[in-house]
């Protein structure tokens, strides 16, 4: 019996240090060189996402919705499994799990992220966590009172204050030592925990002295908890302190990337591929870093709604050696339809489609390409590896034979079209033809047996990126039935089509490899095949009859229509709108005046939501074009803008609202930049003393640029000021170009000292091309001709994150033909150590234009 029970002791002593031995041996460590890697020496790589569902706005929003959280997080979580993340993090709200002294508080904020990460898990999804975030709880609502230490505080005291760093040392053992109640696993010994990073973004202004001792103090408490894994910390911020933050002893650098900068407000137009080509790390040559792990915990193109950043991104965070990317941030769905966690950002599933399955593409790309891997300069490295980015068309192809997955549109053909295994899109392709707005995905379970998931259809219909609130829906989610043509020959044309999702009993057949489909799941099984697959089977970390979509939200009828700002009287009017309603009518009807004169025009429906029309040239003269849409909705006859009940022609129809086209004659100069209503579109570096004003000269606004000194950026080697702004819509209502034009810039100086200002055309492929004007307050007209126009650098605007990214840009290619189809942006610059200047207009003029204006 004592044989027997010292057997059982020693047996159970092994299996213990062998639990105890895994959990060692799969902690990640950094390697002499740099190099984040498993314990069998495979480099870490993780790409995903942000996501803040058990904390703060996220938290409070779904308790005044009524949403059940964890219900939310598998949503979420299933979402990140279907967009092919393998990468998580989060800065931890402190302030909600601590109190002031740094004890870890057992509450429902902690159990829902044990709960998430427990569901992440499951999908073999790896974790950076950052414990303390610093921030209060508000965002974007005012902060609500909290317990912990960060509340008490502050970030600038809690990196200075001595029962803070002591309240801070406290809470991190404690949070290392917590015990996942989900997984039985302590955050310590959590083998899908990559690493830490000590901190979210702080903002040093001591000593390096004592910022190296702060470090070691928070190291310390952390290793004190037996915890091996590598542990980071932020090095973007404050860099002139670089040398003490890794003189601390950290294992690696953490970096952020935001290339367009934040809350514009608005969508930013243009090409902007020329702000991530390079992740440019100032201090990348040091020895110390060079032997230290890089991580971006955070990244977007902020106010981008295109889907054609984000690889790009990818492939320069490889070029830098980074091997960890996640975006910032993920909306919870119950909240996507308003947008109001960041409305800076958008990034989901089901209502940013094309930008979700660019993200995917971005973590094919992160994982395929080597570290330090170099595809040279923009515009040539916009094909690399097997990956292809059209910036005019919004089209990110990604096709590595066995994979073929695109953000939009396109008749590319797959290299190998019968090696593909997997395929994921929005709209049509060789392979698909799809008339719906939602993304689908194709994953090959076995030889002529596919599983098809096609996600509901959405519209934007608000600025998403603008002031927003739960009362204010900024999409529409709608479940239509639309027809689905696929074009694979491992499937064929003749195959069944059986819904396995919950509720969906939809079971089809085709001999056309047509079919029509709503959102859900589907087994696709070509004829004669039989098969073992069930709603229950497995494929990757998914369930083939898991399916998560929101739920249709239509909040009422409506016309979503930006009408052309100004064309020539010789051109062709196009008239394009979106319009979304539970039924579709096959056409709209557009009334308008134009000189005295009534036109009408009958929008068609070309495809899903979108009706397209034609004015053409002959029906308008100079003058304004005003014009309503009207629509026969489930509530009736609406006449949009406003949606207001009623057509234009009833008796008692009163709205006075109209959308508007101003036409011109061919002679007419093209107003490229016009204060009043540019200003708030402009690309640029806020300052107080740039700003829309009154002339001090004339009764005319005017931008005025009042720098006596001009600020310096991180990345100057000359202090500048720079305006970037988009051009390319007005370009597109003039039909001719030539190079006998003039650029007319009606400009004064603000005092009697001489300025110089350089003006620049920005084409598509980053070529730019300027001109030096020498500005004295004798004159206020000055003319650039074309042919004057040479090379010079385009800035980087707007200016992102981290500031020390490069200022300028150089495409591979400076030299170039001038080609007016390809410009899309003018830049103003400025070129002394002091700028004082109103700009009151510039213009581009025709032959008869300079005749008229020059003498």
């Amino acid at each position: 019996m004592n044989n027997r029970r010292k057997y059982i002791f020693t047996l159970l002593l092994s299996l213990l240090a062998t639990s105890l031995f895994a959990h060692k041996n799969q902690d990640a460590f950094v390697d002499k060189e740099g190099v984040i890697r498993w314990a069998n020496k495979e480099e870490v790589k993780g790409f995903g996402v942000n996501y803040t569902g058990p904390f703060a706005h996220a938290y409070r929003s779904a308790k005044k919705m009524g949403i059940n959280l964890k219900d939310a997080i598998d949503e979420d979580i299933y979402h990140f499994a279907r967009l092919g993340f393998d990468g998580y993090r989060i800065h931890v709200w402190d302030t909600e799990i601590s109190d002031s002294l740094g004890n870890l508080l057992v509450n429902e904020h902690l159990d829902l992220f044990d709960y998430m990460i427990a569901e992440l898990k499951k999908r073999e999804i790896k974790f950076l966590i950052t414990p303390i975030a610093f921030w209060g709880n508000g965002w974007p609502e005012k902060d609500t009172y909290t317990p912990g230490f960060s509340h008490k505080y502050g970030k600038d005291a809690c990196l200075d204050n001595p029962e803070a760093i002591k309240a801070q040392a406290n809470y991190l053992a404690q949070f290392l030592n917590h015990k996942n109640k989900y997984t039985g696993v302590a955050y310590k010994d959590e083998p899908n925990i990559v690493a830490f990073e000590i901190s979210n973004e702080p903002h040093h202004s001591g000593t390096p002295k004592e910022v190296t001792s702060y470090i070691k103090k928070m190291l310390k408490s952390m290793k004190s908890t037996g915890c091996k894994k590598p542990i980071f910390y932020n090095v973007s911020h404050s860099i002139h302190l670089v040398d003490a933050y890794y003189d601390a002893g950290i294992d690696g650098g953490t970096f952020q990337w935001y290339p367009t900068n934040l809350v514009s407000g608005e969508e930013l137009k243009g090409n902007f591929l020329v702000n991530v080509d390079d992740y440019n790390i100032p201090f990348a040559e040091y020895k110390t870093f060079q032997k230290k792990a890089k991580v971006v915990y955070e990244f977007d193109c902020a106010d981008i709604m295109k889907s054609y950043m984000y690889p790009a991104m990818a492939r320069s965070f490889r070029t830098a050696g980074i091997q960890w990317a996640t975006q910032f941030a993920y909306d919870p769905t119950f909240l996507a339809d308003r947008n109001t966690e960041y409305n800076t950002h958008y990034m989901n599933l089901a209502y940013t489609p094309s930008k979700a399955i660019s993200l995917k593409i971005s973590s094919e790309i992160f994982h395929e390409v080597p570290m330090y891997t170099d595809y040279g300069r923009f515009p040539d490295n916009t094909t690399f590896k097997n990956t292809s980015i059209d910036y005019e068309n919004d089209v990110v192809i990604f096709d590595n034979t066995s994979k073929f997955f695109y953000t939009n549109t396109h008749q590319t053909s797959p290299k190998e079209v019968t090696n593909l295994k997997e395929i994921a899109g929005i709209g049509t392709s060789p392979l698909v033809d799809y008339e719906g707005k939602g993304a689908y995905f194709l994953d090959q379970l076995e030889d002529g047996v596919w599983r098809l998931e096609v996600m509901p259809d959405v519209v934007i219909t608000e600025n998403p990126l603008g002031k927003n609130s739960l009362e204010k829906q900024v999409a529409d989610i709608l479940w239509n039935q639309w027809k689905m043509t696929i074009n694979l020959p491992q499937l064929g044309n003749d195959f069944s089509i059986e819904g396995i999702n919950k509720g969906n009993q939809r079971s089809s057949q085709t001999t056309n490899g047509s079919f029509d489909i709503q959102p859900g799941t589907y087994v696709l099984t070509q004829k004669g095949k039989v098969h073992s697959w069930t709603a229950n089977s497995k494929y990757q970390n998914i369930l083939l009859g898991e399916y998560r979509a929101p739920k249709q939200s239509i909040e009422k009828p409506l016309v979503i229509h930006k009408e052309t700002h100004q064309l020539n009287e010789n051109q062709d009017l196009i008239i394009s709108a979106e319009f979304t309603d539970k039924e579709l009518p096959e056409h709209l009807h557009l009334t308008g005046y134009n000189d005295g004169k009534v036109v009408k025009c009958q929008l068609d429906r070309v495809k899903a939501f979108t009706y397209k029309g034609q004015i053409n040239a002959e029906q308008l003269s100079a003058g304004y074009f005003n014009y309503t849409i009207t629509a026969t909705t489930s509530e009736g006859i609406k006449t949009f803008p406003g949606g207001v009940n009623g057509d234009l022609n009833d008796w008692d129809f009163t709205s006075l609202e109209k959308y508007t086209t101003r036409i011109v004659k061919e002679s007419a100069p093209i107003l490229l930049f016009d204060p009043k209503s540019d200003y708030a579109h402009l690309n640029k570096s806020w300052h107080k003393d740039v700003k829309l004003s009154s002339s001090l000269s004339s009764s005319r606004d005017v931008l005025q640029i009042n720098l006596p000194k001009v600020p310096t950026d991180d990345a100057m080697t000359v202090p500048t000021y720079g305006i970037r702004h988009f051009i390319g819509d007005k370009l597109k209502s003039n039909s001719t170009f030539s190079d006998d034009q003039k650029i007319k810039i009606k400009v004064r100086t603000l005092n009697e000292v001489p300025q110089k200002i350089e003006i620049a055309l920005i084409d598509i492929d980053g070529k730019t091309y300027g001109h030096t004007l020498s500005i004295d307050k004798k004159k206020e007209d000055y003319f650039i001709e074309i042919n004057d126009l040479t090379p010079t650098k385009v800035i980087a605007l707007p200016r992102g994150y981290p500031s020390f990214l490069p200022y300028y840009f150089e495409p591979s290619e400076v030299e170039g033909v001038f080609d007016w189809n390809k410009i899309e942006a003018l830049q103003i610059k400025t070129l002394d150590s002091h700028c004082q200047i109103e700009i009151e207009s510039i213009e581009l003029l025709n032959a008869t234009a300079i005749t008229n204006q020059v003498n």
